[in-house]
């Protein structure tokens, strides 16, 4: 519980000034626990993608295997690329000395991420890579600016670059502005630092890639608290019997009442 604690606070001082920092504007997320394809993609993607740097050091292959209903044979011939057992924790076997060499210090562990950050963030934070040639990992990231990390799912969604667009002018009644010379034509205006991806670079479809991201963000959601549903379904339980318990309770203060008059 301390070492959790240690870790939330580490996560949260320098999160805070991340978030402070960034003005980019939020897609939503809402993370969908019973979904289980999807937490059994993110699942997937994580260990493939993810895991070489970030470890889930409060999290077992065993626990994720049973609650995602995952075969244990599966996951180990699937999941389990370290050559640990089913009951181990989900550490990274990347060296933390190497790796402050390579980055400047080494990859957090990420249990915990989204109950800090939200997994709204997360998603965002996958989905705004761009390159960057001034960073020397040659890329940059628009919730998180200045970024010590490469883009680990570029071979996914491409190349992705930082520029200028034209967009449709809204006008006051939130409508598009259409040009009254040619009915029908938009009347657009140009928005820089917007993101461009260049369709094509990525193995994914920029539907695909926004799919694959929101079932990490929805993985690292569970990975926060694996009890959440369990919890949720007891909690239900015990409110029914507490309003039975009122019931009765309210039976027997009535009879005591009729005894006192």
């Amino acid at each position: 519980m301390k070492t959790r604690s240690i870790l939330a606070l580490a996560l949260l001082l320098p999160g805070m000034a991340w978030s402070a920092a960034s003005n980019w504007p939020m897609e939503p997320m809402k993370p969908d626990l019973k979904n289980v394809p999807s937490l059994q993609n993110g699942f997937r993607l994580y260990v493939n993608y993810c895991l070489g740097c970030h470890s889930l050091q409060f999290q077992r292959y065993e626990r994720t295997a049973d609650d995602l209903q995952i075969p244990h044979d599966l996951a180990l011939e699937n999941l389990v690329f370290t050559g640990q057992a089913i009951g181990d924790l989900m550490e990274t076997a990347m060296d933390p000395q190497l790796a402050k060499d390579w980055f400047g210090a080494p990859p957090p562990d990420l249990t915990m991420v989204t109950r800090v950050r939200g997994p709204e963030w997360v998603y965002n934070y996958l989905k705004t890579f761009y390159l960057d040639e001034t960073r020397p990992l040659g890329v940059n990231n628009k919730v998180f600016e200045n970024v010590g990390m490469p883009h680990a799912l570029i071979d996914l969604q491409g190349i992705q670059r930082s520029g200028c667009i034209q967009v449709p002018k809204i006008a006051a009644n939130r409508g598009e502005m259409r040009d009254p010379l040619e009915p029908g034509r938009p009347i657009t205006e140009e928005k820089c630092d917007q993101l461009v991806l260049e369709e094509g670079t990525g193995l994914y479809t920029a539907e695909e890639y926004d799919q694959a991201v929101y079932d990490i963000s929805n993985f690292l959601h569970y990975v926060g608290d694996p009890s959440r549903l369990e919890r949720h379904r007891i909690g239900g339980y015990v409110l029914l019997f507490l309003l039975i318990l009122w019931v009765f309770t309210w039976l027997l203060g009535r009879e005591y009442n009729k005894a006192v008059r």
